[in-house]
This record gives structure tokens, sequence and C-alpha cells, in this order.
């Protein structure tokens, strides 16, 4: 089982021909996604080789849906065009956006999610400014390495792709049921939250871990939404315990302003909702560890 993504799922992608595109692409179909075409209104009815496979170009999101049943779409475009790009995906109505762009407005950030509100939410938009998601051992959406661990129980959702990274490969010989990135802007599309539900209701993940950082209050409210609705064993992280206050750390949403946002209150909030939280991403295994052996 998965989340969100599966040997099934049908991937193009948007920016496909530019550098970023071609160099993921290339590795996404290394890792066995099945990507069926590339989204590119001036090189429409051409194709591109990788290493023997042939991904044909359409002029349209809604072309490359017609004529492939594509049902994901992730994108390469840069900033200044994708706001344009995620409303063409969410007016084709394609099931899935990964949006791996970052340094985006903010303002077309809250605009393409408000239109995909007003289509009726038939778009999961994740990111923007993430490295995408994995199911290992099926498919590979975005930028997170392919090759770092292995199909397993473990679901993680996280804010950071670095943090994505370190913990996928401590945890490597558990292994993961799917791997989700949300992306740290202020805007984002699919949170924590929808996430947790995902994985609890998803019958091969025994234990998840979150990911969090200092600023706003998603984890906040993941912590009262695991109380209320989760049943399966959480383990969490939050960067920023050493953060000083009133600065911007990496992500355009990592700020701290008084008390709150910081990492303390969101590691207090977790383990009043039962989450046990690690200070370092390596006692946050060690953590996960331990509850799948309990």
């Amino acid at each position: 089982m998965a989340i969100f993504l599966t040997k099934d799922s049908k991937v193009i992608v948007q920016g496909m021909t530019g550098a970023t595109g071609m160099k993921h692409t290339k590795l996404m179909l290394a890792d066995g996604t099945n990507v069926v075409g590339g989204v590119n209104p001036r090189k429409a009815g051409t194709s591109v080789d990788f290493d023997g496979t042939e991904v044909p170009v359409f002029g349209t999101v809604a072309e490359a849906i017609e004529k492939t049943g594509a049902d994901v779409t992730v994108i390469f475009v840069p900033e200044k065009f994708t706001k344009s790009a995620v409303v063409e995906a969410i007016d084709a109505e394609i099931p899935l956006a990964v949006v791996i762009t970052e340094g985006i407005a903010v303002h077309d950030s809250a605009s393409f999610w408000a239109h995909a509100i007003a289509k009726g939410n038939k778009t999961r938009i994740i990111g923007p400014n993430c490295p995408g998601l994995i199911t290992p051992g099926q498919s590979n959406v975005g930028i997170i390495p392919g090759d770092i661990t292995q199909a397993g129980r473990i679901g993680l959702v996280s804010k950071s792709g670095t943090l994505t990274y370190q913990m996928m490969y401590e945890l490597r010989d558990i292994g993961f049921s799917s791997a989700v990135g949300i992306g740290g802007d202020p805007i984002i599309g699919t949170t924590h939250i929808d996430c947790l539900k995902a994985f609890q209701d998803d019958p091969d993940t025994e234990l998840i871990v979150m990911i969090g950082e200092i600023g706003g209050d998603a984890e906040e409210r993941a912590a009262a939404f695991i109380k209320e609705n989760v049943t399966k064993p959480v383990v969490g992280y939050v960067a920023g315990f050493t953060a000083p206050e009133g600065k911007t750390m990496g992500h355009a949403g990592a700020i701290v302003s008084g008390s709150s946002g910081t990492a303390q209150a969101k590691k207090e909030a977790l383990e009043a909702a039962g989450v046990k939280v690690g200070k370092t991403p390596s006692e946050t295994a060690r953590l996960a560890r331990a509850a799948l052996a309990s």
C-alpha cells in the first residue's frame, strides 16, 4: 500500500525539457516511475530520449491527460511561470500536482490554492518548494534520492527536504510505505494533517514520523488532530531549537515571533498528544525504532 502515489500512477512533467526537468525526469525513470509525457507548448509534438526511453512532449496538460491517462503532474517550471502552470493543471482536473519550484511569491501560492478550492478540490497540491514524494519500489515524483531507502512500514511527512532524506537514510533498514515532503512555505497545499490521515488509513503503515520546524502553528494543529484521530504511534522532530527569535531560518515560513512558533512550544504540543519528540534527527530515528520494537 501507499499514499497518493503507486506503481500505477501515470506521471507527466511540466517543464521536462528544461535543464532541471531533464535531470530529474531521468532520475525518476531510473527509479521506476511511469513517466508518460512532458508539457511544453513550444516543443509540442516532439519527444525526448532518456537512455532509450522516448517520452513525448505535449502542448498542454489537458492534451497530455487525454493522450496518456496521466493522473500526476510534477512541476519544474521557473517561479515566474509556476502559477500559470499550476492553474493549468487544476483546470485540467489532474488528481495530483507536485510543485517542486521554490521562490514562488506567497500571493501566487495563495492564488492557485484558492483556484483549486474554487474548482472543487479535484486536484491535490503538494508543495510548493518541496522535494516531492516517494513510494519506495513503486514510484518517485520530485527530487528525493531513490537509493537511500527501501519499501517498509514507516510513513514519513516532513516540511524539510534535507531532513526527509536524513530520516529515510537513518531508517533505511526498516523502510517506508511512503514519504511526503510537503514544503516549508507559509502557504502550502497538502498539510501534515492530510498525510497523517492518509497514513492512519493505510494498512501497511505501522508508524508515522512527522518532521516540522519553527514558525506558524501547523505542528500544533497536527498535534490536536493526532490526539483525536490517530491511533498509530507517531514520532516527531521539530527543527529549530536553537533558532534566534525574529530571524527567518531557511524556509520562508520558518520564523519565530515571541513564544509563538518556537520549537519548544511545538514539542510540548506534540508530547501532550502522545507523540514522542526527538531533539535531533538521530534521536528521533532511535525513538522510531523503539516504538516499532514495542
